[in-house]
């Protein structure tokens, strides 16, 4: 079965991995907030569009993608009819057991790790499939980042988001320690570091690591999405986030379990807290997207 349709990167500062050191510097810095409520105050409404990634949006609605050839519109936000080459999602690949928590591994760099409100997209995440019924967990060797409870239940903690990072430092983490516990599904947003160091070849190189987590963990779903806006790069932004719906589609018509997701899409500047990282509302949003796209393959 073949996904396609459904990111992470944010030029950070080189603490706030929240238990793995970053390796780079330079970039804008913010520090979390520490909130930890685990209901958003961000709309979560997803469409499917497999490329976008011009201007940033000054629209506040909540409008994401899932598109090709297994996007899904998820159960869990309200999600408008999707687009692009297919629809549902395939139900005979389940990357998800029938029993027990289905392992996410959130990759990327600070956005990952939630810069700007603690536990970042991952506690709205957590709370949107925990609503619907889903047990879910988090993967990963960065530990310590997002609030101790979410919704009455232990908020797993753990992700693969190290400030700082680009593509190449992200891949440089798969397999190890990136898959040392191995998911069942991947959620890939990164580029934003490569934006304002070196954005020339970016898209190659996400396909190098989107080629690696399919060859290392074959049988889990890749949710790859493009980046948020990132205003000082406006144009680098654009130019890389037009070429990866494509990256994705490649892969996933050579039948891997990819989906793309649109991040980019109707995210407005004013959730950057910053400039660079969201803010609670923001994260929010990018829960909306990655549950929309995710939900219909979670038990």
């Amino acid at each position: 079965m073949a996904c396609s349709s459904a990111s992470d990167g944010s030029p950070e500062d080189p603490g706030g991995s929240g238990g793995g050191a970053s390796s780079s510097s330079g970039g804008p810095q913010t520090t979390s907030t520490g909130e930890g409520s685990g209901v958003s105050s961000g709309a979560s409404s997803t469409t499917a569009t497999s490329g976008s990634g011009g201007g940033a949006s000054s629209s506040s609605s909540s409008s994401s993608s899932a598109s090709g050839a297994g996007g899904a519109g998820g159960s869990g936000s309200t999600a408008e009819a999707s687009s692009g080459s297919g629809g549902s999602p395939d139900t005979g690949f389940q990357p998800c057991p029938a029993t027990g928590a289905c392992k996410i591994l959130p990759l990327g760099d600070s956005i990952t790790f939630g810069l700007g409100f603690d536990g970042g997209y991952r506690v709205e995440l957590f709370h949107l499939a925990t609503q619907d019924g889903h047990e879910v967990t988090f993967t990963g060797s960065q530990a310590g980042n997002g609030p101790a409870m979410v919704d009455g239940k232990p908020f797993p903690r753990n992700h693969e988001g190290i400030s700082g990072e680009t593509i190449q430092q992200i891949a440089n983490r798969i397999p190890t320690p990136g898959l040392r516990e191995m998911p069942h599904i991947v959620l890939l947003h990164a580029g934003t570091n490569d934006m304002y160091r070196e954005p020339n070849g970016a898209d190659t190189r996400l396909g190098a690591l989107i080629d690696e987590l399919i060859a290392e963990a074959p049988d889990a779903l890749i949710v790859v999405s493009n980046i948020i806006p990132f205003p000082s790069g406006a144009n680098a932004v654009s130019t890389y986030n037009a070429k990866i719906p494509a990256l994705v589609e490649a892969r996933a018509s050579k039948g891997a379990h990819v989906l793309f997701v649109d991040q980019f899409k109707d995210f407005p500047t004013s959730e950057l807290g910053d400039g660079v990282h969201p803010n609670k509302t923001g994260y929010a949003r990018m829960a909306g997207r990655w549950y929309d796209a995710i939900s219909d393959y979670l038990r």
